[in-house]
């Protein structure tokens, strides 16, 4: 079982099941959704997922026909997309769980899409907490 929620915590979610299908999508889709160089998205079962609170909180947008992106809309955070064409299965950000993740990444995906400054972390120091100098 994993739980999640909106970064305003307005928006909670259950999933009783698996993710599957778990990658880092670099497509210029998912870059302007999140904001970021890449989005970890997978797939869980629609049976499985459960909006525990803030259903009112929800919107909606459609940026292809049948296809919708749903998010707070307090706080913008992404909760899960849907595709009309497969209605049992719901995509889901990965960041959004609070729940530690069993499952991990198979792939990066549209690399020929990634942002220009993007090198899928080779090298890059890791640190704990902020970066030294931001101190």
């Amino acid at each position: 079982m994993y739980l999640g929620k909106c970064l305003c915590g307005e928006v909670q979610i259950k999933i009783d099941g698996d993710i599957s299908d778990i990658i880092h999508c670099h497509c210029s889709l998912c870059r302007k959704n999140s904001g970021t160089a890449y989005a970890t998205n997978g797939f869980i079962n629609a049976s499985e997922f459960e909006l525990v609170s803030g259903g009112n909180s929800l919107s909606t947008f459609s940026f292809k026909p049948g296809r919708k992106r749903h998010f707070c809309s307090k706080c913008g955070s992404p909760v899960y997309s849907s595709n009309d064409q497969d209605p049992t299965r719901f995509r889901i950000r990965l960041g959004l769980l609070d729940s530690d993740i069993v499952e991990r990444p198979i792939s990066h995906n549209f690399v020929s899409s990634k942002a220009n400054w993007e090198d899928m972390d080779a090298g890059l120091p890791r640190y704990d907490s902020f970066e030294p100098s931001r101190r």
